[in-house]
């Protein structure tokens, strides 16, 4: 086992909760994290404790009207009219308790991910509670209160002057990042997802590129209800590898939704723990390529917390530590859960060759997406063919 990384956590994580019938449950972290220690891969100096984001951090990317609102929505004293008009109080932010101090807290294990990366501390960290990506400057939305991911990259940027490629496997647009640096040429984006058609929030199509100066740095590859394995690692793969020989980055930020799998129960997408294995190896790879090894993850999207989330999310920790596990999933951790489970746990590392019904629409998917892939390098892909044009003549 490798020891170039850190994984962010503490107890408190568990705070940003809304209630208990709301899909977003941060009692995944807990899985997750109990899963690798059952598997003894991860060590108790392996963890660090995340720190709480100030208000001046939060405001890089937050109005400071709005952080306001949040800490006095958390204290039981903003009026329901008010708190609409910032997205609280819905029914996919509702209001909780100290709502400001556990977002801020999510906000700051993403700061902490960030500066043990940048200092050396670490090649690579991980932020599982982070993954925020729905939030907007002056908006909560898509149970996202503050932007962590938002707010690293702004911090990357002031702090350390670097240069940022942000990869969302989110099945959701991360549409809060992409917005926030939409006009930044030291910023790129790039989210494969869900197409928006039948999925909050309905954005993230191929035209959207970008603005003024940051026109041409901002890249989605909406993909096709149904869309299995293949065809969606044939995108991933494809654009990953384009987008950063094109870009150059400093460092690299994924956020690692893990709501793209077949089970999931908010999205419509096909994928089994194959693509939970491709997203991180990928990344890691290309760290090492071209970022010196500079890795910062988070989580994200995930509503199957007891079949999906924790196999998909030890997967980045697996990969960032070198650490390969397959076959059967720990007895040990799967009897102290199963009790709690309302459906029965996976037994292996892996799903099942035959977890579904074939797709009947397949290869008319599979085409699909292939085309929409073309498009969204379109201005990549030229512009390699032009100046290989030129250097020929």
């Amino acid at each position: 086992m490798s020891d170039t990384s850190l994984f962010v956590f503490s107890e408190e994580l568990l705070a940003y909760k809304f209630n208990d019938e709301h899909p977003f449950n941060q009692r995944r972290l807990t899985l997750t994290l109990d899963l690798l220690k059952k598997h003894h891969a991860i060590r108790d100096d392996q963890i660090i404790k995340p720190r709480m984001a100030t208000d001046e951090e939060l405001e890089l990317i937050h109005d400071r009207h709005y952080v306001n609102a949040v800490r006095l929505a958390g204290e039981g004293k903003l009026s329901t009219e008010k708190a609409v008009n910032y997205g609280l109080g819905t029914e996919d932010t509702p209001i909780f308790p100290k709502m400001h101090e556990a977002s801020a807290l999510l906000v700051g294990g993403t700061l902490t991910a960030v500066d043990a990366v940048m200092t050396g501390q670490s090649l690579h960290a991980l932020n599982l509670g982070g993954g925020l990506h729905h939030g907007f400057r002056g908006k909560a939305s898509g149970f996202c209160i503050y932007n962590d991911s938002s707010v690293a990259i702004k911090y990357l940027q002031k702090k350390y002057g670097a240069r940022v490629l942000y990869v969302d496997t989110d099945a959701h647009h991360g549409d809060g990042v992409q917005w926030s640096f939409y006009d930044d040429p030291g910023v790129c984006t790039l989210s494969i997802h869900e197409t928006g058609r039948y999925l909050f929030p309905g954005t993230g199509t191929i035209n959207e590129r970008g603005q003024g100066k940051g026109y041409g740095f901002s890249f989605n590859i909406p993909v096709d209800a149904f869309t299995e394995d293949d065809s969606w690692i044939d995108c991933y793969e494809a654009a990953f590898r384009e987008v950063i020989e094109y870009f150059k980055p400093d460092v690299i930020l994924t956020q690692n939704g893990a709501d793209s799998h077949y089970y999931d129960p908010l999205t419509h997408l096909s994928a089994t723990m194959k693509i939970y294995r491709e997203i991180p190896r990928l990344a890691h790879e290309l760290a090492h390529e071209y970022c010196n090894g500079r890795w910062i993850a988070v989580g994200g999207g995930g509503y199957d917390i007891w079949r999906v989330v924790p196999r998909a999310w030890s997967r980045v920790w697996l990969e960032m530590t070198d650490n390969d596990l397959s076959g059967p999933l720990s007895k040990e951790w799967i009897d102290s859960w199963q009790p709690e489970s309302p459906v029965p746990l996976p037994q292996e590392w892996d799903d099942m060759e035959d977890m579904y019904e074939p797709i009947p629409r397949k290869p008319e998917i599979t085409e699909k997406n292939a085309l929409t892939l073309e498009k969204a390098l379109y201005p990549i892909r030229s512009s390699r063919k032009t100046s290989a044009s030129n250097e020929h003549s």
